[in-house]
C-alpha cells in the first residue's frame, strides 16, 4: 500500500467514523439521563438523511432541507419518548430496552412503505469536485462532516458546562434522585435527551447521505456501529464516543486497505463488532471509561 493510498483509506474511515461518533453520542445523551440502550438511534440517522432527500426533491435548498430534517426527526425522537418510554419509566430498565427494539422495527418499516427499498441520493453541500491534499482525493462533503462533527462535540460540552439545562441533565446522569431532591425536573431531562439525540443523529444521517446514499435498511447497521463506538470509547462518556466512532471508522477503512484477497470490503462490517466482542472482554469499562467500584 503506497502513502497516498494509505492516506486515501483514513479519510474515508474518518468520514463513516464521524457518522459512528454522531450515533454514539446519540446513545450516550439517553443513557447517561435513563440508563437506556436505545436501539431505535440508528433509524434516527436513516429518517434525517431520507427527510432531507423529500424535501429536496419538494425544492428545498440543501440548508432549509437539513434544518426541517434535524427538527422533524427531533420531534420525533419527541414523540417516541412520550408515547413509548415515559409510561415505563417505573417499569425498569429492560422493559424499555426492549421497546427501543421494537420501535425500531417499526420506524423501519414506516420509512420502507413512505420510500421503498432502494437508495435514494441526495447532492453535495458544495460540488463533488474532489481536494488533492497530499495525494489523497477528498471529498468536499467529507469536510462537511467533519466540520459537523466538532461544532456538534464542541456546541455539546459548552451546554453541558455554560448553561443551567445543562448542568441538569449532568446532575441527573450522575444522581438521579439527589437531582430530583434539588428541585431537577427528571422527566423534562428524559424528554430533552431524546429530542437532542435524535437531532443530533439526524444531521449525520444528512451529512452522510451524499457520499452513500440511504436507504430505509441504513439505519440498523449504523446503529449498532454507533453502539459499537460508544462501547469502545466508554459507555456514558461523549468525549469518548466520539473518539471511539472515529477508531472503529479508521481501523474499518483499513481493514479494507491490508486485507490480500479481493472481495476484502465485505468484511469491514465485521470490523465493529469483533472490537465490541474483543473490548467487552477485556476491557469492558471501553477504552476511555473508568472502572467502577460499588461498596456492598
Amino acid at each position: 500500500m503506497s502513502f497516498d493510498q494509505f492516506l486515501q483509506y483514513i479519510s474515508s474511515g474518518i468520514t463513516s467514523g464521524s457518522i459512528y461518533a454522531l450515533t454514539a453520542l446519540g446513545f450516550t445523551l439517553i443513557y447517561n439521563s435513563t440508563d437506556i440502550i436505545n436501539f431505535a438511534q440508528g433509524e434516527f440517522v436513516m429518517l434525517g438523511g431520507l427527510v432531507a432527500i423529500s424535501m429536496h426533491e419538494w425544492g428545498a435548498p440543501l440548508p432549509l432541507a437539513f434544518l426541517v430534517a434535524v427538527a422533524l426527526v427531533g420531534i420525533v425522537g419527541v414523540i417516541f419518548e412520550q408515547l413509548a418510554i415515559r409510561p415505563l419509566l417505573s417499569a425498569g430498565v429492560l422493559a424499555q430496552i426492549i421497546v427501543t427494539i421494537g420501535a425500531s422495527l417499526a420506524i423501519r418499516t414506516v420509512a420502507m412503505l413512505i420510500w421503498g427499498r432502494e437508495s435514494l441520493p441526495l447532492p453535495p453541500f458544495s460540488g463533488d469536485s474532489p481536494i488533492v491534499i497530499l495525494g489523497a482525493s477528498i471529498l468536499p462533503q467529507t469536510l462537511w462532516v467533519l466540520g459537523l462533527t466538532l461544532v456538534i462535540v464542541v456546541a455539546l460540552q459548552l451546554f453541558y458546562r455554560r448553561t443551567l439545562t445543562g448542568k441538569a441533565v449532568r446532575a441527573c446522569s450522575v444522581n438521579p434522585t439527589a437531582a430530583r431532591l434539588m428541585g431537577i425536573s427528571y422527566s423534562r431531562v428524559v424528554l430533552l435527551s431524546f429530542g437532542l439525540s435524535a437531532a443530533i443523529s439526524a444531521a449525520g444521517g444528512v451529512m452522510i447521505t451524499p457520499v452513500s446514499f440511504m436507504s430505509y435498511s441504513a439505519g440498523a447497521l449504523i446503529g449498532l456501529k454507533g453502539f459499537a463506538a460508544c462501547i469502545l470509547g466508554g459507555l456514558g462518556n461523549p468525549v469518548g464516543a466520539v473518539a471511539g466512532g472515529l477508531i472503529l471508522g479508521i481501523l474499518e477503512a483499513l481493514t479494507v486497505g491490508f486485507l490480500p484477497f479481493s472481495g476484502s470490503s465485505g468484511y469491514k462490517d465485521g470490523v465493529a463488532f469483533l472490537i465490541l466482542l474483543v473490548i467487552l472482554f477485556a476491557r469492558p469499562q471501553g477504552l476511555f471509561g473508568r472502572r467502577t467500584v460499588e461498596k456492598v
